[in-house]
């Protein structure tokens, strides 16, 4: 049976985990010196991959380290240690580092297939809690992450010294994404399904509309005219053009809107009349996310996509932006 306990100790208990971890943290500052830059010159010299591993939580820990490397310009893949010497080992190559986690620095697993890692030739790199380990000792580089306490009240559940080996795993990232120059646009590349991705990686000429899907009306239109296009093309505006199809305006629907309550004739008034002259334009070679801003800035829903000449060559909504991600 549960026993019952009152909201306020739950509430402590939280708050002790958070500081408990919280201290942890903050003492790793400390730890960033001459080891954690030997640890960074092995990983900048690697003309391989770094081959991340660990066992039970060090191992969840490590996975997570590995594709943070591999997504901030530091090829890494994870390998699991009890895989490792029943086949997997084979994943290692003598150009490879190998980033090993153990909390005590003497996990069985790792240290069957120490002397092999060894025998290879490939660089290791230890994280542990415990400088004096067999893994420490055995490293190209040791990396301390030891904690003064778990946060678990057992004192038996990986918490602090988990939480430990991730920040300095983040530490190691960014200080490597910082010397390899590794810029957002990279980033993009590796995250093409993420939001920023699409938002670094596309163009205003992956999404317009192009084309017959085009709506454009003459100058010398009438705003029935504009309506069939408004209507036809459903982007809600409609391009007004020159009879080289350079953009003279555009006319939407809310002006449309405005020229029916002020008891306009759509059948007679010219479209040069009630346009809005020149328009919102962009190039189709500029980030769809610019043509978002641009939108929220003029605080419009739709834009007109021209060359360098000013002629039109495609639109896009609001909508269109929603349907890629970008918004």
């Amino acid at each position: 049976m549960i026993p019952t306990i009152d909201d306020q100790k739950l509430r402590r208990d939280g708050q002790n985990v958070v500081r408990i971890e919280a201290e942890a943290v903050a003492s790793l500052a400390e730890r960033i010196d001459g080891h954690f830059v030997a640890a960074c010159r092995l990983m900048l010299g690697c003309a391989g991959r770094v081959v991340v591993t660990g066992m039970g939580k060090s191992g969840h820990i490590g996975g997570k380290i590995a594709a943070t490397l591999a997504s901030t310009g530091t090829p890494a893949f994870f390998v699991h240690p009890g895989e490792a010497s029943h086949g997997d080992l084979g994943m290692i190559t003598p150009k490879d580092v190998v980033l090993a986690l153990s909390n005590s620095g003497e996990t069985a697993e790792l240290l069957t297939i120490l002397p092999l890692i060894k025998r290879l030739g490939a660089a290791l790199v230890a994280m542990t809690g415990n400088p004096g380990s067999t893994l420490a000792r055995q490293a190209n580089a040791h990396i301390d992450t030891g904690v003064r306490e778990e946060a678990c009240t057992l004192g038996l559940a990986p918490t602090s010294s988990t939480t430990a080996a991730l920040v300095m795993g983040d530490a190691l990232a960014v200080a490597l994404l910082e010397a390899r120059g590794f810029t957002r646009e990279a980033f993009a590349l590796s995250h093409p399904g993420g939001s920023l991705g699409r938002r670094l990686l596309l163009r205003v000429s992956d999404i317009m509309h192009s084309g017959d899907t085009i709506p454009a009306v003459a100058e010398s239109a009438r705003v029935r005219d504009a309506i069939l296009q408004i209507t036809a093309k459903k982007l809600g505006m409609t391009a007004v053009v020159d009879a080289e199809t350079r953009v003279l305006g555009i006319f939407t629907d809310g002006d449309l809107r405005r020229l029916i309550e002020r008891g306009g004739d759509i059948h007679a008034t010219p479209i040069s009349q009630v346009m809005t002259a020149g328009g919102t334009l962009i190039e189709a070679d500029r980030l769809a996310a610019e043509a978002l801003h641009l939108m929220e800035d003029r605080r419009i829903n739709a834009l007109l996509v021209v060359d360098a000449d000013k002629r039109l060559i495609g639109a896009l909504n609001m909508h269109d932006l929603l349907r890629a991600g970008i918004l």
